[in-house]
């Protein structure tokens, strides 16, 4: 069982443990005491130790510091370079958590558990992975691009629950935990700013902000790394709102678009790369197309549309409403029309772009 020391993990525990388990509790540790990308603070750690004694459970801690940076940071730092929107987490669930701690330490016993909010569906013989009970915390956009192998082998304790039933448990059990507040930060930067992490690896580079449909300068940017296609906050202008609609990579010029309203950040069709399938290929081999359901962000909401195969790993996404800042790098996690299997991911390219100029 993987815990970082919140409630949803040590509630996980306490299920599995009333469901008859044997459990081994691991917490990774990606980040050093004084490296960046420290998600493991002690604090945690010490809150994790609490709860192996707590249930008399073996506890260890594991390092995956160096895989971390070279799978993870390196590729959020590459991805940003290009102009592109990266998405950590998501990396980090294949290639940390579900790949190289699996590899060394998972394989030794029959199953992994985590405090995800997911499910698992068993459909003709196959396992599915499922969205959450509570919408507001499903996290399958986070794991939508692990493999058939990592998902055969997890359980996913309170993917069935929502989230005020987790802390009632919680707070009935007199968990140490049952009122701490749920992570914000993301994952591969715990409590660093975000802007500081890039400004320390990318560093700084004036360059223009342009209003898109009349060319006007309206202010200046540290660079265009920090800023991605659909983003409204921290622009620095009056007058708004203003959305970021477009990049130039090659003079370095952030353009943007005024109003809640404005067509120019809304698009239509996502042209995606590097199609992942988690069990299967959804689509009959017959056909070419499928309804499905899809994000292209972390929300609660799901987007209607219609997934086409063009080829190889290529596909467009056709969707059924305008969808808001379709920034290329990003996934977009394909489900089912049902809403309830995620089926996997493909990137975004930047092809869709042109649709927002």
């Amino acid at each position: 069982m993987l815990i970082s020391g919140g409630v949803d993990s040590a509630v996980a525990v306490h299920r599995l443990l009333e469901q008859g388990h044997d459990l081994h509790l691991f917490y990774i540790r990606i980040g050093l005491d004084t490296d960046e990308g420290d998600c493991s603070a002690e604090e945690d750690i010490e809150m994790c130790r609490f709860i192996a004694r707590r249930f008399g459970c073996p506890f260890d801690v594991v390092s995956l510091h160096q895989e971390y940076w070279d799978n993870v940071m390196e590729y959020a730092l590459h991805t940003v370079q290009q102009g592109l929107t990266p998405n950590p987490d998501i990396m980090c669930n294949r290639m940390i958590k579900f790949g190289y701690f699996e590899q060394r330490w998972g394989k030794e016993f029959e199953k992994t558990a985590t405090g995800h909010y997911a499910t698992t569906i068993e459909k003709n013989g196959l396992v599915y992975l499922g969205t959450a009970v509570d919408p507001v915390k499903d996290q399958t956009d986070f794991l939508a691009r692990i493999d058939y192998s990592q998902l055969s082998h997890l359980i996913f304790p309170i993917g069935e629950m929502p989230k005020s039933d987790v802390r009632k448990i919680a707070i009935e059990t007199n968990m140490p935990n049952a009122s701490r507040k749920d992570s914000q930060g993301i994952c591969f930067l715990g409590k660093i700013n975000y802007n500081d992490f890039i400004r320390r690896h990318l560093g700084e580079k004036r360059g223009p902000i342009i209003e898109i449909e009349t060319g006007r300068k309206l202010g200046e940017h540290s660079g265009f790394w920090f800023h991605t296609i659909g983003q409204r906050k921290g622009l620095g202008l009056s007058g708004g709102p203003w959305y970021v609609v477009k990049k130039n990579i090659h003079d370095n010029v952030v353009y943007v678009s005024n109003g809640y309203g404005t067509e120019k950040q809304y698009g239509r069709t996502l042209h995606l790369d590097e199609m992942h399938w988690i069990t299967s290929n959804p689509i009959p081999s017959q056909l070419k197309e499928l309804d499905i359901t899809f994000k292209n962000r972390h929300t609660p909401t799901f987007i209607s549309g219609r997934l086409i195969h063009i080829k190889d790993s290529e596909y467009i996404i056709e969707s059924q409403e305008k969808v808001q800042g379709i920034a290329p790098g990003q996934f977009a996690v394909i489900y089912d029309s049902d809403k309830r299997i995620c089926h996997g991911s493909g990137i975004i390219t930047g092809q869709m772009t042109e649709k927002l100029i």
